[in-house]
């Protein structure tokens, strides 16, 4: 037997093998039904009509579609005004979020910055322990920044974790040596940032971009205690009205009672389809950034 037909040859499983390539690909299976269940029935209940949804009739595909609870929220000018404000939270915190990490992760790589491992345990302590939400609220007071914009912008413009998965990348990615060189060269530290280590650390960027914009995206605590005006509610804080009032029966007979129920059931639905839907069509797009942005550096060994 020549080797090129040996190795044309398939090897062949053992039962061992072949059971274990069937339960890995069970397992698999059942956890992509567990994350793709939730996501069709929230699509197919905010698309059927309020009594299929409130009867429990809606268990995988719609019934009896209808698009009223769409039409309800859009036609709410709230939710725009929501739309807007979130779209305007997300863009600016994010940018202001990520320019702050990068300053001081980008100083915390550098084995020349004198007293970077006591920085770097100071910050570590306040993702373990904070002030609380009294004291934290009474400094944002004192700041003046209690219903205004900033509220959502400065309080929590950088996140620890992040921090740290910025620095990683930054002393794996970036030599020294590359920084050295640069100095010979006459390369100034915020011009060799510019030049040469964002360039280069574009994974990371779209890691702390995606992180930072969902989060953005989806926060609604801070908004709820230091927002009082409904011209600066973002979008969570809108949706969270709609369902407040809806949910409220106030004076009404039994049969609009029931209506009512019946459309705010649907309303929650079509809620979370609205305020997920942005971060859905944007994820598939950085997700593979992810891997990247941990273990891809600019200087291969």
């Amino acid at each position: 037997m020549t080797a090129s037909s040996a190795a044309s040859r398939k090897i062949r499983e053992s039962a061992g093998d072949r059971i274990f390539l069937a339960a890995v690909y069970t397992v698999l299976i059942l956890v992509v039904i567990a994350v793709l269940y939730p996501l069709i029935f929230i699509i197919s209940s905010s698309i059927s009509s309020p009594a299929a949804v409130t009867s429990g009739k809606v268990w995988l595909w719609p019934v009896d579609i209808s698009f009223k609870g769409f039409r309800v929220l859009f036609n709410t000018p709230e939710i725009i005004s929501g739309y807007g404000n979130s779209i305007f939270y997300t863009a600016a915190g994010t940018l202001i979020s990520v320019i702050l990490t990068i300053m001081i992760a980008y100083p915390l790589s550098r084995r020349t910055f004198f007293g970077r491992n006591a920085l770097m345990m100071i910050i570590t302590f306040t993702m373990i322990f904070s002030g609380g939400l009294i004291p934290t609220y009474m400094v944002v007071k004192e700041m003046h920044l209690i219903d205004t914009r900033w509220a959502l912008l400065i309080p929590n413009a950088i996140w620890v974790w992040q921090v740290i998965i910025a620095r990683s990348f930054f002393q794996a990615s970036i030599p020294e040596e590359l920084l050295e060189a640069s100095e010979i060269d006459g390369c100034s530290d915020m011009r060799f940032i510019l030049s040469v280590v964002l360039p280069l650390s574009k994974p990371i960027l779209a890691v702390l971009v995606l992180m930072y914009a969902v989060g953005q995206w989806n926060a609604y605590f801070d908004a709820l205690i230091y927002l009082k005006s409904a011209n600066l509610f973002p979008l969570q804080l809108v949706l969270r009205s709609i369902i407040i009032q809806n949910n409220s029966a106030g004076n009404m007979d039994a049969i609009a009672m029931v209506e009512r129920q019946q459309m705010a059931e649907l309303l929650k639905y079509a809620l979370i389809v609205v305020a997920t839907l942005p971060v859905l069509v944007i994820y598939p797009f950085v997700q593979r950034y992810f891997v990247q942005g941990m273990l891809v550096g600019s200087v291969k060994g």
